[in-house]
């Protein structure tokens, strides 16, 4: 039975860290893109674990963009959190910042949101509980992600009619 009590952000948020090594850059000795789109999607995919206390599976990921690039040594942390859930899906909110532990310095590189979908062993789809935003943060994170899911919606609609 699924556990459909409402919960806080604060439950879903989640934390890594990873270290940049030579065989996460590209020949300029920068962070693959790649490889920070996997990492970004572990993160996501926590906080909607922690959510929804289910597996999960990437439904989408909007609009990615690249600040600038890590470096070799350098920490990238990324933080996560569940910005509104729907009935099986969840818009996660992924924000990335690149550390550089020697000049102290931490500057951000990369922010996304990413719909995840809970499902069961057997890779059904399965409810979730609603989210509580309860900062103010929180809450215009949680109204933003109803805009966005409508413009999803909208846009996937406007593909169907252009296969027809």
């Amino acid at each position: 039975m699924t556990d459909l009590t409402p919960r806080p952000v604060r439950d879903s948020q989640s934390e890594m860290t990873e270290l940049v090594l030579p065989n996460d850059t590209n020949p300029l000795h920068g962070l693959l893109g790649g490889r920070l789109m996997h990492w970004m999607d572990i993160a996501a995919a926590m906080a909607a674990h922690r959510h929804s206390r289910h597996y999960v599976v990437t439904a989408s990921v909007d609009h990615l963009d690249f600040v600038c690039t890590a470096r070799v040594g350098n920490f990238v942390v990324l933080r996560s959190s569940v910005n509104r859930a729907f009935h099986t899906s969840m818009e996660i909110g992924v924000k990335v910042w690149v550390e550089n532990y020697l000049a102290n310095t931490r500057t951000h590189i990369s922010s996304a949101y990413m719909t995840f979908v809970a499902v069961d062993s057997s890779g059904r789809p399965v409810p979730v509980p609603p989210v509580v935003p309860e900062t103010d943060e929180e809450k215009q994170r949680y109204e933003d992600a109803g805009r966005r899911r409508e413009h999803r919606l909208a846009e996937r609609e406007l593909q169907r009619a252009r296969s027809v």
